[in-house]
């Protein structure tokens, strides 16, 4: 039986971006030996640091490369030296919006109540999973100004969204509900206010009747922020929309361990798809090697997972959680533990698992 090979891009991208990816690809190195599978890596330059030698944000030739790929493995976008967006738009967006990545999944599972800033809650208050839309929204709207620089200037960016947009995202998340043991889905919006987003409320009461196993609840964005640290085991599914999704994952990240273990997919199914730690850059920590690398690592579980490798992903995953669980992993604080120290670790307790 020939071995089934993953060809995987990778753009390390900014400050800490190297350093993390390169841990996460020795864990993926690590796993593909372990199970039997192939990779075909392709490493692009695509960075500040790039742009500034050669004015190329990320070339077309590139860029129809990697839609033939079967997924991209990205660091870190953002450097004070280049125009604020500019890197995160022309890389992070492009490939957000030209590949159509239209869900955006965020896992948020407690491994340790010490890593839990909530006092008394622990792995079983904080297991959710939020799915995001992820090409609507008021981010991909071109702002506008009307008398720029004056006392009368007007700033203004649409918030928008389409029947195709809002339905399919809300049908994702009704089946990922599905796939639970819960099977309990939470609508996030802000309907009562922004009333275009009445667009969702109305779509996910249809959908509901073809999932009646799945049961439903609503919260405006501001209740479920507040219900997150109140009662965050009250959520099991969540679907929102791109800006306020993006806010509350962060909120959700700080409950888990902080922005260090937070990974993300940037999805369209059945096609070449993204995952990303979703920190910053981090340029002051940058070459210091103390960064922590386990986000980048748990964004390539769930990498393996979408590529089918399940027993991998499995492996990596199960890895991390000894490492936290056990306390080997003494703090999840910058500077704790080495950057390379932490890729090191979880390759050695993949072994042990495996021996």
């Amino acid at each position: 039986m020939q071995m089934k090979t993953h060809s995987i891009a990778v753009i390390a991208g900014d400050g800490i971006g190297p350093e993390v990816v390169a841990e996460g690809l020795g864990v993926l190195r690590a796993a593909a030996d372990q199970f039997g599978f192939g990779l075909d890596l392709v490493e692009y330059p695509f960075s500040t640091n790039h742009w500034l030698k050669t004015e190329d944000i990320f070339p077309d030739e590139a860029f129809e490369t990697v839609k033939g790929m079967d997924a991209i493995l990205l660091g870190a976008i953002g450097d004070p030296r280049a125009p604020i967006g500019l890197m995160e738009r022309g890389i992070i967006g492009r490939l957000r919006w030209d590949l159509d990545l239209w869900v955006n999944l965020r896992p948020i599972k407690l491994l340790d109540e010490r890593f839990c800033p909530l006092k008394g809650k622990g792995p079983s208050d904080v297991d959710m999973l939020v799915v995001r839309e992820n090409t609507e929204d008021a981010y991909v709207q071109k702002p506008e100004f009307e008398n720029e620089g004056t006392e009368q200037e007007v700033a203004s960016q649409a918030m928008r969204y389409t029947y195709k947009g809002t339905e399919r995202i809300i049908r994702y998340a009704f089946e990922r509900a599905m796939e639970r043991p819960r099977k309990h889905l939470t609508l996030i919006d802000k309907a009562n206010a922004v009333r275009a987003q009445s667009l969702y409320t109305r779509i996910f009461a249809a959908l509901s009747e073809e999932f009646p196993e799945v049961e439903t609840a609503h919260l405006y964005v501001d209740a479920a922020c507040m219900r997150m640290i109140e009662n965050p085991g009250s959520i099991d599914v969540a679907v929102t929309t791109n800006l306020f999704g993006d806010i509350i994952t962060d909120l959700g990240a700080m409950l888990q361990g902080g922005m260090g273990v937070a990974a993300s997919a940037n999805l369209r199914p059945g096609s070449v798809s993204l995952f990303e730690a979703v920190h910053g850059s981090f340029p002051e920590a940058a070459g210091k090697d103390i960064a922590n690398p386990l986000a980048t690592i748990n964004a390539v579980t769930m990498m393996l997972g979408y590529l089918g490798e399940q027993a991998a992903a499995d492996a990596v995953e199960g890895a991390v959680a000894e490492l936290l669980t056990t306390g080997r992993i003494r703090s999840l604080a910058v500077g704790e533990h080495g950057t390379q120290e932490i890729g090191r670790m979880v390759i050695e307790a993949m072994a042990v698992q495996a021996s």
